[in-house]
């Protein structure tokens, strides 16, 4: 089943009774999900419980569904790992798949908007980890796109280049105001980025979280903390009694 090309009116995402099998499992069973234009959408869940496998769908990379899903065509995705193509340059990565006359002026814009222009003419292979990661969302953003879809793209930086990512996408949002959805494992990753957080748990949206709150948000706001808290004990999850310092002071910006 492919993804019809328009959505209901403001929404980029409206998802009715969607169900994926693998085997006689459903992953996702009869899920219902609705993603405003503009909104910050973060998706929480235990290893295994469908988050990637929503995304994939949102994404138009998985067919073999039930239900009714709408989606913005208009829409970019950037995942975990770059996925970019080694024999490349950065600038040709950043337009691979456009349609026909996408030229290095497009490319160039989208690089700029990451803070990666000086790197357009490198090879992936010289690219650092958080660069690589840059030059991934600038293909997604060269897309123009109303529904930025991203599944875990600061899960394999180290902690500084992921503040910095975080930071980076805050901007981008809040400068473009395209929905987002955010797979994540990171509680707090969601709470200093999203509108709302959802948590999955058996194939359906268990619960949600609306973050009411101002931006830019701290790790060790007193706001922040209880809706950490509430998240984690959704998630099964205990928190430590004490956090360190500088998980106290972590912030991202606008």
């Amino acid at each position: 089943m492919s993804l019809p090309a328009s959505t209901p009116t403001g929404l980029s995402v409206s998802v009715r009774g969607l169900v994926r099998r693998f085997g006689k499992r459903n992953v996702i069973d009869r899920l219902d999900l609705d993603i405003r234009r503009g909104e910050f959408v973060a998706l929480l869940g235990a290893s295994g419980c469908g988050k990637s496998t929503l995304l994939r769908i949102l994404a138009d990379l998985d067919h073999d569904i039930e239900g009714d899903v709408f989606v913005s065509p208009r829409r970019g995705v950037a995942f975990q790992s770059p996925r970019l193509f080694p024999w490349k340059r950065v600038w040709s990565n950043v337009v691979a798949g456009l349609p026909r006359g996408a030229d290095r002026a497009s490319a160039n814009a989208a690089l700029e908007e990451v803070g990666l222009t000086h790197r357009g003419d490198a090879w992936p292979k010289d690219l650092s980890g958080g660069e690589a990661q840059r030059a991934s969302l600038a293909r997604a953003l060269v897309r123009n796109p109303d529904l930025l879809l991203l599944d875990e793209p600061f899960g394999a930086l180290d902690a500084l280049t992921r503040l910095k990512a975080q930071a980076l996408v805050a901007d981008l949002w809040q400068k473009h105001r395209q929905a987002v959805l955010l797979v994540t494992h990171d509680v707090d990753e969601a709470l200093l980025l999203a509108d709302r957080v959802l948590v999955m748990r058996d194939g359906v949206l268990a619960h949600e979280v609306v973050v009411d709150l101002p931006r830019p948000r701290s790790a060790g706001d007193a706001n922040v903390n209880r809706l950490r808290v509430q998240l984690l004990d959704w998630l099964g999850v205990i928190e430590p009694a004490v956090k360190s310092t500088s998980e106290q002071s972590m912030t991202v910006r606008k």
